[in-house]
């Protein structure tokens, strides 16, 4: 019997379950989240327009606005780049060519047409039209200054010629002779001054007064022939 029970005994150890492996350390809890402020975006601004420029300008740059026996020579004259107002609610660059004495001047009447925002359709020199044809000028609503020409039907020269005079928007704002023939030729439209449209200019406009009040005299305030388009000084 002993050895039976003992046998029993072996069989009964070797049938008991294996004891269960330790369970495994609990995982460290993670880190806390760091919370970071939310992104602040930021506007960038446009960079600023380039400044106003008034420099000297030659005699090759003048190309056919200028000739030998003009009044005014170029060592007389500046070049002057500045913004204005489109047509199109944008701020382009323009160029106008001007006396040296009175180019600030002339900064500080179209930097209250920008402020303002009258519109203006574009400011070339003149040497871009074929032969420095005002007429094409013109008609290209063209804003203007030196120009070496006379007064039409006159042997004088118009300021034009000093870089002292300036034609804003010219098709918008002709010039009408005693005669009624009208420049520039594609004008007609405009010599009714009953209309109002943008870039017109009328006696008593801010756009008007911008020079008026700095000195300028205005072509539309004359009797005959009616400029409306020119302001002169000097």
């Amino acid at each position: 019997m002993p050895a039976v029970a003992a046998a029993m005994t072996a069989v009964l150890v070797q049938c008991a379950p294996a004891s269960s492996p330790a369970p495994p350390p609990p995982e460290p809890p993670p880190p806390p989240v760091r919370q970071l402020p939310p992104e602040t975006f930021r506007t960038v601004a446009p960079p600023p327009p380039p400044p106003t420029e008034i420099r000297p300008v030659t005699a090759a740059e003048l190309g056919a606005t200028w000739r030998p026996g003009c009044p005014a020579g170029p060592e007389e004259l500046r070049l002057v780049e500045l913004d204005h107002w489109g047509f199109d609610g944008q701020t382009h660059r323009g160029r106008l060519v001007v006396h040296r004495d009175v180019a600030e001047a002339v900064v500080d009447v179209f930097a209250r047409l920008l402020e303002m925002r009258y519109p203006i359709e574009k400011m070339r020199t003149v040497e871009n039209y074929p032969g420095a044809d005002d007429e094409l000028s013109m008609r290209d609503n063209n804003t203007s200054a030196f120009n070496c020409r006379g007064i039409p039907g006159s042997d004088s020269w118009s300021l034009h010629a000093y870089g002292r005079a300036i034609d804003v928007n010219p098709k918008l704002n002709p010039y009408v002779p005693r005669s009624g023939v009208h420049e520039p030729a594609n004008a007609g439209p405009w010599v009714d001054r009953s209309r109002s449209e943008p870039g017109m200019l009328h006696d008593g406009d801010a756009a008007v007064l911008a020079f008026t009040d700095r000195g300028w005299r205005w072509g539309g305030h004359w009797r005959s022939p009616l400029d409306y388009q020119h302001f002169e000084i000097g």
